[in-house]
């Protein structure tokens, strides 16, 4: 009899009028054993082909809600296999079975829209993990919404830019596949993740972000993979790290060009084999976790300056999806402005207030450098400062965000510094260059940041650890 903790077909699934069907390809019969062996223990249907033309077939005859192929079959690749599925059965996801250590064809298969992959020999956990997340997959939408829909991370607006970001977040959520989001800073990267994985089959599951420009070099291995009690000082209890905390769901590695090097070499390891050691420990753990990363910078020069590994771009980067800058959606700025404003009037239970037709036309005016971010920040700053119901062109003052001059700002050292330890003088200096920065630009950010020649998510963690919140 099934174990009752393998067993897939629950409420959800039992409610329809048949037990999911899973179609095998694959000319091993061990393999193909193995497979149907551990399906039917899950409560599935199983049927079998053991080349790419009678799967061809049986997808034409029967209805699937999945399909795993091995990518070595008699009369051709798995890779026509998929490319046959995404093309005639779009609704049905497909995964490859490679042999160990041919990454290459995993990836291109990924790249093909293959919902994800397992390596030979077949881990029967991962296979069941891998089963349970297809099934899991929300039904396909046939027409790509307008975004306006009360959705927690939609992504509004009917430009065509933000119509094909919308239509490519549908299908890559459907599948496991790594995703690398390019975009200038304040663009929506994170919100871009976070919608994918909220309509992917891991939408139950932990969506953790990790800012890596944020963490300590010497900090890197245990916030990522966590430590045994005991690895190093101060261990005093056993901890999971990042991609614990992420198992079954997405971990969103923000600012991902920030990585040392000897921290990419680890993080490819764990990416590739889905297996993770903590500190201390000489056992590794599975984990189920989606990689989707994202930077500001190009990843393409670093590699050139020998500052990012090409191998850890090539996996990362299976699929790149590119965020439009605002200044070329000018025709989602009103819609933005907003839906942004009755956000921030209802957080700060405020009486909803209105953009005039001349706050609009300045706003889709202006060339927004800091992105959806920085239209965030002026709409903020108007709240705190007008107290109008009906916001003119002149309560946006939209002139104090524009970027002063790219002048060099030198912070002049105090003479008592010289007696403070090195820390302390570099620190007085760092704050010094911080607020006169912001002094000169009114307090924008996005502009100080510019000044500095620094990203404004360097400039918060740098105004965070010198207090100057708090000031």
């Amino acid at each position: 009899m099934p174990n009752q903790n393998e067993r897939i077909v629950n409420s959800n699934t039992s409610s329809k009028s048949s037990v999911p069907t899973i179609l095998i390809v694959d000319d091993e019969s061990d393999i193909l054993e193995l497979l149907e062996l551990t399906l039917a223990r899950m409560g599935l249907e199983v049927e079998r082909a053991m080349n790419i033309s009678d799967a061809k077939h049986m997808l034409e005859l029967h209805h699937f809600s999945l399909c795993l192929t091995d990518m070595r079959l008699p009369d051709g690749e798995g890779l026509e296999l998929v490319q046959h599925i995404v093309k005639y059965c779009v609704d049905l996801p497909v995964a490859v079975i490679t042999a160990h250590g041919t990454t290459e064809n995993a990836v291109a298969a990924l790249k093909a829209g293959a919902f994800d992959y397992l390596a030979k020999p077949v881990s029967l956990k991962q296979l069941r993990s891998l089963v349970k997340s297809a099934l899991n997959l929300p039904p396909l939408k046939s027409k790509v919404s307008s975004g306006i829909e009360d959705e927690e991370y939609a992504l509004l607006g009917e430009s065509p830019p933000m119509l094909q970001l919308r239509s490519m977040v549908e299908k890559l959520s459907r599948s496991q596949a790594p995703i690398y989001i390019s975009g200038e800073s304040g663009s929506g990267k994170e919100l871009a993740a976070r919608s994918i994985h909220a309509k992917s089959a891991r939408h139950g599951k932990p969506f953790v972000p990790v800012n890596c420009g944020a963490i300590p070099e010497n900090l890197m291995e245990s916030e990522f993979f966590g430590y045994k009690k005991g690895a190093f000082t101060g261990a005093d209890v056993e901890r999971g790290g990042f991609f614990q905390a992420a198992d079954g769901g997405t971990l969103f590695l923000d600012e991902v060009a920030d990585l040392p090097l000897t921290m990419q070499v680890k993080l490819l390891r764990a990416i590739q084999e889905k297996r993770v050691r903590k500190l201390g420990s000489t056992q590794e753990e599975n984990v189920d976790v989606r990689i989707i990363s994202a930077t500001h910078q190009k990843l393409t020069e670093r590699i050139e300056d020998g500052r990012f590994r090409q191998d850890l771009y090539y996996r990362l980067n299976v699929i790149e999806l590119k965020m439009p800058a605002l200044r070329e959606m000018k025709d989602d700025i009103s819609l933005l402005a907003n839906a942004i404003l009755a956000r921030l009037c209802e957080a700060s239970g405020r009486i909803k207030c209105n953009l005039r037709k001349s706050s609009l036309e300045a706003l889709i005016q202006y060339d927004f450098p800091g992105n959806v971010r920085e239209l965030e920040n002026i709409l903020e700053r108007t709240l705190a400062l007008c107290s109008d119901v009906e916001i003119g062109q002149d309560g946006l003052q939209l002139e104090s965000f524009e970027a002063s001059p790219p002048d060099v700002v030198v912070a002049q050292p105090a003479t008592s510094s010289i007696a403070l330890p090195l820390q302390d003088y570099l620190d007085r200096l760092e704050k010094e260059s911080i607020v006169e920065a912001l002094e000169k630009t009114k307090y924008k950010r996005t502009a100080a940041a510019k000044l500095l020649g620094i990203t404004v998510r360097s400039m918060r963690y740098r105004i965070e650890r010198l207090g100057l919140n708090d000031e």
